[in-house]
């Protein structure tokens, strides 16, 4: 039988990316003690308010059809959010929702990049974008992000790329970064704007982790320059900041004519999402997370604990967030990938962490430790990686 090229083109850009993740799920169910340091799921459950608030719109009949670009109550909640954070208008008709951050930049992305252009992204990347290029057909262009930058991609390494890639068509940001938790400064946006408006190209940036920001990091997004809102479309969900991931309601901000353009495909996708759903995302964005400042002071202080147990053991190395879930350790002193060390330490140590090479070529040799534990989970989790080290240097 026949299939269409997409199939093709996904191949091993779907779950075989978490491989060491449901192995870990695996060896739990079988009875193992496994700290799950794989995934970002949040530490709190979804506010009770929110879940009520869902509860009370299904109650009153909120289940019925919706509409491709979002109910009322939260495109009007949004586009008053995005207009008081970015410090200009954001009309409503800028906004389109979506059943979270996955599906908008698939749709997003959909809308921009075809066979016979690229996409220029930083490497590392979060685990799905490459298949999220790769079904649009699009060519990707991977720009590496360099640790003694911190892990922010370098606006004259995106000239550069675009110079020597003329069928780009979108330059593809996320900040806060997943997997490297850099946050992108407001002279790097201004930068890469400049790029972007030299080369013709479009921004897209994921910033769900927004919200997740440590103390004393400063927010920068492309929306924030005027100049540059005819080009530019963010992408963001409750799921982190609203320790909400199981109700899938996310949204994209851009230009009033890219919305109209992209109404049509979110018709054809999903002809509207739930009602009530949209009705508890409204009440969500209208006021400040409840839970995200307490997430971000926790993670903050997790990476902390893991850098002062593991940095300099036995040749690892802790590269600190600076928003986010997740931390970073450097392993290639082992001579293993991290795909190796991550498969060795789960069986081990019965510790499990994502590989980097599950977030590009640019992270071989790293893990990606997800700050979700409690804080003594984390710790045991610690010593049992510099145990696993120890075993296997004697």
């Amino acid at each position: 039988m026949r299939y269409a090229a997409v199939t093709e083109r996904l191949q091993g850009l779907g779950g075989a990316k978490w491989a060491v993740h449901a192995r870990a799920r695996a060896m739990a169910a079988q009875g193992r003690d496994v700290i799950e340091l794989t995934i970002g799921e949040p530490d709190v459950p979804t506010p009770a308010p929110l879940v009520e608030n869902a509860a009370a719109a299904m109650r009153a009949g909120r289940t019925g059809y919706s509409n491709g670009r979002g109910e009322p109550g939260v495109v009007t909640a949004l586009a008053a959010r995005y207009s008081a954070r970015r410090g200009r208008p954001i009309g409503t008709d800028q906004i389109m929702c979506f059943p979270g951050t996955q599906t908008t930049l698939y749709a997003v992305l959909t809308a921009l990049a075809e066979p016979g252009t690229a996409v220029i992204v930083g490497d590392p990347m979060y685990a799905t974008y490459e298949g999220l290029i790769a079904a649009t057909g699009a060519r990707i262009v991977r720009v590496p992000l360099r640790p003694d930058r911190g892990f922010r991609i370098d606006p004259a390494d995106v000239a550069a790329a675009a110079a020597a890639a003329p069928d780009a068509r979108v330059l593809f940001l996320n900040s806060p970064h997943n997997p490297t938790g850099a946050v992108l400064r407001a002279d790097d946006i201004a930068a890469l704007g400049a790029v972007a408006e030299a080369h013709d190209l479009w921004i897209v940036c994921d910033e769900v982790y927004e919200d997740l920001v440590f103390p004393d990091v400063p927010f920068a997004s492309p929306l924030d320059l005027a100049h540059l809102g005819q080009r530019t479309v963010v992408a963001a969900s409750i799921s982190k900041s609203h320790a909400a991931p199981g109700f899938r309601s996310g949204w994209c901000v851009g230009p009033s004519e890219f919305c109209a353009r992209l109404l049509p495909l979110s018709e054809t996708m999903l002809f509207g999402s739930q009602p009530f759903i949209a009705d508890m995302t409204a009440a969500a964005v209208a006021a400040p997370s409840p839970v995200a400042s307490g997430m971000a002071e926790r993670f903050a202080r997790r990476a902390r604990l893991i850098r002062d147990r593991l940095h300099g053991v036995s040749g690892l190395a802790v590269h600190v967030p600076e928003a986010g879930m997740f931390a970073l350790l450097d392993v290639r002193a082992s001579g293993l990938s991290g795909e190796a060390f991550a498969i060795g330490l789960l069986e081990a140590a019965a510790v499990a962490a994502m590989p980097g090479e599950s977030f590009g070529p640019a992270l071989a040799g790293w893990l990606r430790l997800a700050l979700t534990q409690p804080d003594a989970r984390i710790a045991e989790a610690c010593d049992r990686i510099a145990a696993h080290v120890a075993a296997r240097a004697a």
